[in-house]
């Protein structure tokens, strides 16, 4: 079994450095502690959380809420959550509140007492609501951005403009958005950034849709949609959505990309067992999860996070656009 010595030696610093990257990340640079917590999930060592909890009066424990755990996109950012809290000596607690923003104060009523601090992906709850249920807690966002709260998000607005500049690029000029739901956080951000793309192109229609539940079921209805209003591309909500559109396409004797090209967002992994494989946005999605421990675990070392230290708090994740083979010129 691994020891902080074998962690020492492999990042290439000492014992007491692994002790502070691990107990008091805000002593040691961003650098080392990456280097460090990297060694500790190679060797899969964790430090003993007994001692350190009766130490410092804490339960030693975090507390993850996520929508939909059967969700490939939120399943990425759990396993990024835990990896990094396992090489920090956290065990987590993970809660699903089933797609219903209304069980989520419950939740984190529930976990308040339980754990040190939380990592909430809450996609569609009222602000007011989220933050009058976080309130003098150490809870740090994912996939979405409050301005007064830590967070960790994908800058959706470059993704999805990379989208759009893609499809312009192969001659596409009326493009179809099949959104996801009304109340989606990082919807209403990346239809913004379809919007203003479309607007510095100057020569792109944008048919919009409709919104669709973000899964397979929802693919398939907006595909309806986008044979109905004669796009030659469809740009969906997620992979899960996309999938569902290209399903239909192919039920329906729509040739993709030949007919219509269909984009998806998230890049899960079943995006490239499909045929046609799935042009789509890359997102780090337990990227997300790791960066959301570590904002976690420095607000937990410090105690308090004041204004400037929630401006620096609030990351964007770059997104970057694969293209795959569900995409190509349009029909003449």
């Amino acid at each position: 079994m691994a020891n902080a010595h074998d962690v020492a030696q492999l990042a290439g610093v000492s014992v007491s450095t692994v002790s502070r990257a691990l107990t008091a990340p805000t002593q040691v640079s961003a650098t080392t502690r990456e280097r460090v917590l990297e060694a500790a999930e190679r060797l899969g060592y964790t430090p003993n959380p007994t001692a350190r909890g009766l130490r410092l009066g804490r339960t030693h424990t975090l507390g993850l809420l996520v929508p939909d755990l059967e969700n490939p996109y939120f399943a990425s950012v759990t396993k990024g959550v835990q990896a990094r809290a396992r090489a920090a000596g956290y065990p987590v607690f993970v809660a699903d509140s089933e797609e219903d923003p209304t069980a989520e104060p419950g939740l984190v009523a529930q976990f308040a007492a339980r754990v040190d601090g939380i990592v909430l992906a809450s996609p569609r709850s009222d602000d007011e609501v989220l933050r009058k249920a976080v309130a003098h807690l150490p809870v740090v966002l994912v996939s979405r951005d409050m301005a007064d709260l830590p967070s960790v998000a994908v800058d959706d607005a470059d993704g999805i403009a990379q989208v759009l500049g893609h499809l312009h690029a192969l001659g596409h000029r009326r493009v179809g958005v099949a959104a996801g739901p009304a109340s989606s956080w990082s919807g209403a951000r990346r239809l913004d950034g379809l919007r203003a793309a479309a607007e510095r192109l100057g020569d792109v229609a944008l048919v919009e849709l409709g919104s669709f539940r973000p899964y397979f079921s929802g693919g398939l209805a907006a595909a309806d949609h986008a044979v109905a209003q004669g796009v030659t591309a469809v740009v969906a909500f997620n992979d899960l959505m996309a999938l569902g559109i290209l399903d239909r396409l192919r039920g329906r004797g729509v040739s993709v990309p030949q007919d219509i090209s269909v984009v998806g967002y998230d890049d899960v992994d079943v995006a490239t067992l499909v045929s046609p494989a799935l042009t789509t946005v890359r997102v780090p999605r337990t990227g997300l999860g790791r960066r959301a421990v570590d904002l976690l675990l420095s607000w937990l070392d410090v105690g308090h996070v004041d204004d400037q230290a929630l401006a620096r708090a609030r990351h964007r994740l770059p997104a970057e656009l694969v293209i795959r083979d569900s995409t190509g010129v349009p029909p003449a």
